[in-house]
């Protein structure tokens, strides 16, 4: 079995492995042709998502910079996703994300993971394992999400938050490690923020 094989198959292996690199460091050119576009060039931007992402459906937009291990190649993008800068999708397995997400700006999602065992570690080994991000969910800035966790649809992530574990449905959750605070319901569809009231009938 060969280390790409091993890498797919979501066991150990070496992420440095010549076959590996000379597979990622084309992506990796792009990425960094991609990030020097100027911030007008919503046309080009478009382009590079749906020539390099997994998926990309229509009307997503990335404020520069991102940063992707394989450039995006694992990402899969619904439709009207809003990434604000710096977002970091550590790529090596797959980034499910559905329609209408919004990331805040400093916001980091990883699929790759290394072994507690030392030996292990020092020889540059890692695995990985999906990650997926529901329709509509909202993730906060500087919020960290680690391999494998599944976040579901409508959910907030408050900022600052580091994601160990699955986290629901229309919940708003926080902190570190991040939990559920409460199911997201009538007062929300009120307020918008604190005392402020939603004035629906101008919206």
């Amino acid at each position: 079995m060969t280390q790409l094989d091993r890498m797919k198959a979501g066991l150990l292996y070496d992420p440095v492995d010549e076959e590996i690199m000379r597979m990622q460091r084309p992506y990796l050119d792009a990425l960094a042709a991609f990030n020097r576009l100027d911030p007008s060039d919503t046309a080009q931007k478009s382009a590079y998502m749906e020539r390099t992402f997994a998926d990309c459906g229509e009307g997503c937009y990335i404020e520069l910079p991102f940063h992707a291990n394989w450039g995006g190649r694992h990402v899969h993008f619904g439709s009207f996703i809003y990434a604000n800068s710096n977002l970091t999708l550590v790529d090596d397995g797959h980034i499910y994300v559905g329609d209408r997400v919004m990331f805040g700006p400093n916001v980091t999602v990883a699929t790759a993971n290394h072994p507690l065992e030392p030996s292990l570690r020092a020889r540059g080994l890692q695995y990985n394992r999906d990650v997926s991000i529901g329709a509509n969910a909202w993730i906060c800035a500087g919020v960290v999400i680690v391999p494998g966790v599944h976040i579901g649809a409508n959910t907030v992530i408050g900022a600052g938050s580091v994601v160990t574990k699955d986290i629901p449905c229309d919940v708003l959750a926080a902190g570190n490690p991040c939990r559920v605070i409460r199911a997201l319901g009538e007062r929300d569809r009120e307020f918008y923020y604190k005392t402020d009231r939603i004035d629906w009938e101008n919206l």
